[in-house]
């Protein structure tokens, strides 16, 4: 069964209001790794264009085939300081001292890129600290030191730290857990999933409370330790770990052939493949949905097709007419967002502050946890691969499949699932990198 996400993202399209945008902002980013200097240019906002017509105040909402999305269109800097308020909040402190500090993450990912293929053969990892000190750190093998340095992004000093002594690589952990993987299970079978902590190097395995109060547990680590050949560490996950469970009311609904009930997902970003053009949203959501428009219509969606093993939980549904690059950070706060590029996966980092918005929990902000996650048992069409990265928050719930993982208005990936059961809050939820979008059809912006 597939359900689709929004957050009230998807389906705004060009219809008669069409027009160019431009918007290009560029950080210098300025960095010593030993040896050399080197420049930087982090493009903040990707270039977007529809077909020509004169902009209006009306042409950035866009129509969904006759019915008009009204809703304004956020700048990238309203963006950034939508995100940004939830941060302060989080580390205490002023809203104008917490947007640098996420102009610094957005900028920062082409140095942390730069450094990772420097030392790709001792990379374990790269973290985000934001207490007591905002600072980047770079975690490696070996016994060679390498210097401390930083980074300036718009006047603010970004210090990178390097530690070194790691017993692994990051890749030493994901190849334990790909050949591995099973063994590892047969010791604890009801764990709720593991992935590389790239902060310490350790293969993170979830588990139980019954798990944890094992009187064997230590024997167990051992025991795990020899088989992955990595350091392992067992977390506490409160809950199963499964699928975003479908509710009732969310923005996208269908109907499960399986028991006739009603269900309903979030959408998550606008995709095209050159000729179409529709949204994104978790393939276990039901396959056909119609879209409920904010603005108080229906549009009855075609299946494109679905994409469920291993690295993917995604289906696309194509939508009437031209659609634009549109998202809502926030639907009932009517915050539309015009996507401007994406994160890769391998860019991303411990610690990033990423935002979500699922139809249930609302929108929210926390950091990445686990960058290379395997989420457990048969969730992925069978086994998972470590490819989906984990967001410890209790901002999420059943319902919240398929909706949009951003920062700003940068899209990083698609919800597939979290810690919690349905009507219950989560401890995380992971989610799918649009890396990971279906062959042929790619983001619109």
């Amino acid at each position: 069964m597939r359900t689709h996400a929004s957050g009230r993202p998807s389906l705004g399209s060009v219809g008669s209001a069409t027009h160019n945008w431009h918007s290009t902002a560029f950080f210098e980013v300025k960095f010593d790794v030993p040896n050399k200097l080197m420049v930087v240019m982090a493009s903040m906002v990707a270039c977007l264009a529809s077909a020509a017509s004169p902009q209006t105040p009306d042409a950035r909402a866009g129509t969904l085939d006759g019915g008009r999305i009204t809703a304004r269109v956020q700048t990238s800097a309203e963006a950034l300081a939508q995100d940004a308020a939830s941060y302060a909040r989080r580390y205490g402190m002023t809203v104008e001292a917490a947007v640098p500090r996420l102009r610094a993450l957005q900028a920062s990912a082409a140095v942390t890129d730069e450094i990772r293929q420097t030392y790709r053969e001792r990379l374990v990892g790269v973290s985000i600290d934001h207490a007591p000190v905002f600072r980047l750190v770079v975690l490696l093998t070996g016994t060679a030191p390498v210097a401390d340095t930083s980074i300036m992004v718009d006047g603010l000093v970004v210090p990178i730290v390097f530690r070194t002594g790691a017993p692994t690589t990051g890749d030493d952990v994901i190849r334990a857990m790909l050949q591995r993987g099973p063994q590892l299970t047969e010791l604890l079978p009801q764990h709720r999933g593991m992935g590389l902590d790239a902060r310490t190097g350790e293969l993170v395995m979830l588990i139980r409370a019954q798990d944890a109060a094992r009187p064997d547990l230590t024997a167990l680590r051992e025991r795990a330790e020899a088989l992955a050949g990595v350091k392992v560490r067992f977390d506490r996950a409160e809950r199963e770990t499964v699928d975003m469970a479908l509710a009732g009311g969310a923005r996208v609904v269908g109907i499960n052939p399986a028991d006739g009930k009603r269900y309903a997902c979030t959408t998550g970003f606008t995709v095209s493949d050159g000729e179409r053009s529709g949204i994104a949203t978790a393939a276990h959501c039901p396959d056909a949905l119609v879209y409920q428009d904010p603005e108080g219509g229906s549009i009855p969606l075609q299946f494109a097709g679905q994409w469920g093993a291993r690295t993917q939980d995604v289906q696309v549904h194509v939508a009437p007419g031209a659609q634009q690059p549109l998202f809502y950070a926030d639907r009932h706060k009517g915050a539309l967002r015009r996507l401007s590029g994406a994160r890769s996966r391998l860019s991303t980092r411990a610690g990033e502050w990423l935002c979500h918005y699922g139809e249930s929990s609302g929108y929210s902000c926390a950091e990445v946890e686990l960058t290379q996650f395997a989420p457990p048992g048969l969730l992925c069409g069978g086994t998972c691969a470590p490819t989906w990265i984990t967001v410890r928050t209790s901002d999420c719930r059943s319902g919240d499949s398929g909706g949009p993982v951003f920062s700003g208005d940068i899209a990083f990936g698609i919800t597939k699932g979290g810690s919690g059961k349905r009507g219950t809050r989560c401890n995380f939820y992971f989610y799918m990198s649009t890396d990971f979008l279906p062959a042929g059809w790619r983001l619109l912006r």
